[in-house]
């Protein structure tokens, strides 16, 4: 594991219990960046396999676990301590396979209906977001979606500080902790974020079709892309 993956698994590994309990703090947009990724996965497939790209505590999958309770889903995560959190928060529920392993390079042997990722792929280079949407793509079923609620760099350097001066106004007036938002400002060090131009170009070229941004709040968006 290269230094930079190193570091997200050492820093989440740290936050994984406090996770859940700051999400609409950090998230200004939480319920429409949440429930219009949601709102896109339709499937006439009754149990469905869905994929959960760094899937952390489980927060993304529990919605979709409500919305296809026989569904079967696959948890991957570079942090054992927040999957850990995601496997107390379904308890004995039958149909969760969870994996600790770096999503870039794990062997899958099955394809999905779906594959699903929030707040996860914006760690990754240009370079590895390119790939792995490659590989999304010959994960995916004919017919099957991608949607990807996540972080966006802006398209200009000043549009890029008006989203940080907004986020940050909005996180240090959320009512956390100076401590708690101190050690959200140490983890966005981590982010490697690339533009919403760049990444529909890149899942574009990866094959797949449909693609669109369906929501965006600053730099908060929800990917959408279809394999036919």
């Amino acid at each position: 594991m290269d230094s930079s993956k190193k570091n997200v698994q050492l820093k989440f590994n740290a936050h994984a219990a406090k996770y859940d309990s700051q999400r609409r703090q950090l998230i200004p947009c939480f319920d429409d960046f949440y429930s219009i990724a949601l709102s896109l996965c339709q499937t006439e497939t009754e149990s469905p396999r869905i994929l959960d790209i760094g899937a952390g505590t489980g927060l993304f999958t529990s919605l979709f676990a409500e919305k296809y309770p026989q569904g079967k889903f696959t948890l991957i995560d570079i942090s054992e301590k927040m999957l850990d959190v995601a496997r107390k928060r379904f308890g004995d529920h039958p149909n969760m396979t969870y994996v600790v392993a770096d999503y870039t390079k794990h062997s899958f042997t099955e394809k999905y209906d779906m594959v699903i990722s929030s707040l996860s792929i914006h760690h990754l280079t240009d370079d590895e977001k390119r790939l792995l949407y490659q590989r999304i793509y010959s994960l995916l079923k004919q017919g099957g979606i991608f949607v990807n609620a996540d972080q966006v760099l802006g398209k200009t350097s000043f549009l890029e500080t008006m989203y940080m001066e907004d986020w940050k106004y909005k996180v240090e007036h959320s009512g956390l902790s100076m401590e708690e938002i101190k050690a959200a400002y140490e983890r966005q060090k981590l982010d490697k974020m690339s533009t919403l131009d760049d990444q529909t170009d890149w899942l574009r070229q990866a094959g797949f079709s449909d693609v669109d941004c369906v929501y965006k709040y600053y730099n908060f968006v929800v990917l959408f892309a279809r394999k036919v």
